[in-house]
């Protein structure tokens, strides 16, 4: 009787683990609704959390931290329809330096197109600024998004997010 129980209760168990890996697996394979705030807060946590070599590589020089605005604007593969599918985000950024000034308007800042790949750890691709700098943002970004590359943030709430987070950061730095 007591075999009988065992057997009973390992197999409830067993179906339940399945059941519970089949549920996670199909919900994060289901389309998000919100997929671009998704990348977006992806994003800009990687930059955000980008250590000062890491920004260097990219082509900014600063030993503070930064406070970030991102929208996306494409991905890769172009259907991807939830996180776990995106393997690169195109996004338009914007980056202020905390502790260079306390005013986001004069804080010194970094903006424009970027693709960062998802993965562990991510990679954060950079067009370098300079003459000849749309062509290498046509070469870093998929000629899909080539007209979404060089617009301008389409909501101010991004930025709006990350001018009180940089107050935030400046006040707390005194």
């Amino acid at each position: 009787m007591i075999k009988t129980r065992r057997g009973l209760i390992a197999a409830i168990v067993t179906l339940a683990g399945v059941v519970l890996a089949g549920v996670t697996f199909f919900v994060a394979r289901q389309p998000s609704s919100t997929l671009n705030d998704e990348l977006a807060a992806q994003v800009t946590l990687i930059l955000e959390q980008a250590s000062p070599g890491e920004h260097h590589a990219h082509g900014h020089s600063f030993e503070s931290g930064v406070v970030c605005a991102v929208e996306p604007f494409g991905t890769e593969p172009p259907n991807a329809a939830s996180l776990i599918e995106v393997r690169w985000v195109y996004a338009r950024h914007m980056c202020a330096i905390t502790g260079e000034s306390p005013d986001w308007a004069a804080s010194v800042r970094a903006s424009g197109p970027i693709a960062v790949k998802i993965d562990i750890p991510p990679e954060v691709r950079v067009p370098k600024a300079g003459a000849g700098y749309p062509d290498r943002v046509r070469q870093l970004i998929p000629e899909r998004y080539h007209t979404p590359a060089f617009e301008e943030f389409s909501d101010d709430a991004a930025i709006e997010a990350a001018r009180e987070r940089f107050a935030l950061a400046s006040s707390t730095a005194k």
